[in-house]
């Protein structure tokens, strides 16, 4: 059964931008992982700083792989010059989990 994982990133205005900049730096980190179905970064429109990291993956142990490999990976390397790890652009950062349990696409013609 897919397992739909949501990451609720708090974002400051200021640092939208940063934050975009990055996820289009590593666009196609994950999408030869094992498992992985899907990924969308969803800027809110209006009401919240919010931005939501939606990602689906064939099952839990798919997820637990990538987060322990390619993303653990991207997020403790790829330091400036000098070494140091650039200011994270999110604020705060909750991961929500789903079980995929009824689902539809659009009819074809």
């Amino acid at each position: 059964m897919s397992v739909v994982k949501i990451n609720v990133l708090t974002v400051p205005a200021e640092q939208r931008e940063t934050l975009e900049k990055r996820f289009a730096s590593r666009a196609h980190a994950v999408e030869s992982s094992d498992g992985f179905e899907w990924f969308e970064l969803l800027r809110p429109v209006e009401g919240t700083d919010n931005y939501l990291v939606y990602t689906r993956w064939r099952d839990e142990a798919s997820f637990q792989a990538w987060m322990e490999g390619p993303m653990k990976a991207a997020h403790q390397g790829g330091g400036a010059e000098g070494g140091e790890r650039p200011k994270p652009a999110a604020s705060g950062s909750t991961v929500w989990s789903f079980e995929v349990v009824q689902q539809a696409a659009p009819k074809e013609a």
